[in-house]
């Protein structure tokens, strides 16, 4: 019969100092390599660490010393968006292989969440942040300013950041997008997306789209903004509802590839043909979009290698060197088969 884990079995310094045959003190300069002691001393403190199983408290080595920090805090919406789980791999991949550790935090998409997080993080003396998104509270805005660490911000690029951004500029990618559906003959169009309460990089997309289509003689006839989260089902019942306005809809535009796949599914249940009765169009470029009977069409956007810059961009900083204050990693438009042929 096996045992529960006594948390109180957890092994203590004291215990290997005490195996080591040496001072605790001691024992903590070998780990904290200070120096000041023997090859001797350092071999017997290694065999006990490794016999007994002793684990560091990393974080009470960094506050107790002048060590620096391995920890980089990343800030992202959430984990069921799979835009940001690409991104946040690829910070990850990239700060490991430098020997630094990532401190994730989820904000979900409010500025109080990610003001929380940035207060305790910050307790922890990190080497860094990595934040998603540009708008910050006052007092979040304050305590970055005072952090004195390396700030990056992603995925909406600003060309006068507070330190370093490194995204795409979404205010043109929906543009792109705009200009190339009237370009096929579209006028009028419907927009499904989620709540731009909070200024977000959604709301910019959708600025740029709604600017190509004014300026190519289009009209956004309808739009919904829907309080839930940018997947699958609001995308769905979003195409529902904006269809059953009866507004003259020949194309849809989705905030991401996630809530146009759901759209697609609507149309086809209710008999539509896409494209030939509507035109659908979703941004992000996602796997699940590989799963449609048609290519979609959308904007992609390199996510991995977005979340790669950003990790680069901080080993940079913190190794002294020469670093860009805005890195746009660029998007290509992908035009698929869910809208007409010109």
């Amino acid at each position: 019969m096996s045992q529960k884990p006594n948390k109180n079995n957890k092994v203590s310094l004291a215990k290997v100092a005490e195996a080591a045959g040496i001072s605790k003190m001691t024992a903590s300069r070998v780990l904290r390599g200070e120096g000041g002691y023997s090859e001797k001393t350092r071999a017997k403190v290694m065999a006990q660490v490794d016999a007994l199983g002793y684990l560091p408290n990393r974080l009470a080595t960094l506050f107790a010393g002048d060590t620096t920090s391995t920890f980089v805090g990343v800030s992202i919406p959430d984990l069921g968006n799979e835009v940001f789980a690409q991104v946040l791999e690829g910070i990850d991949q990239k700060l490991g292989s430098h020997g630094y550790q990532t401190v994730l935090g989820l904000t979900q998409h409010t500025l109080d969440q990610e003001e929380s997080w940035i207060e305790t993080v910050l307790s922890w003396q990190p080497a860094g942040l990595i934040l998603t998104g540009r708008s910050h509270s006052p007092r979040a805005l304050d305590m970055l300013k005072n952090a004195g660490v390396p700030i990056i911000e992603i995925w909406d690029l600003n060309s006068s950041p507070m330190d370093i951004s490194v995204g795409i500029a979404h205010f043109d990618s929906g543009y792109e997008m705009g200009r190339y559906l009237v370009g096929l003959g579209y006028r009028a169009f419907g927009y499904v997306g989620t709540s731009h309460d909070v200024a977000n990089a959604a709301s910019r997309r959708l600025d740029g789209f709604t600017k190509a289509v004014t300026d190519g003689g289009g009209t956004l006839t309808r739009q919904f903004c829907l309080h839930d989260t940018a997947n699958f089902y609001p995308g769905y019942y979003g195409t529902e509802q904006l269809l059953a306005t009866g507004a003259h809809v020949e194309c849809v535009f989705y905030q991401n590839d996630s809530m146009a796949f759901g759209g697609f599914q609507y149309c086809e249940r209710i008999g539509l043909s896409v494209p030939e009765d509507i035109g659908i169009a979703g941004w992000g470029d996602m796997p699940i979009s590989s799963v449609l009977s048609k290519r979609l069409t959308s904007i992609h956007v390199p996510h991995l290698k977005l979340g790669q810059a950003a990790a680069q961009a901080m080993v940079a900083r913190l190794k002294g060197e020469p670093v860009e204050d805005s890195l746009n990693i660029g998007f290509l438009l992908v035009p698929g088969q869910t809208v007409k042929k010109a």
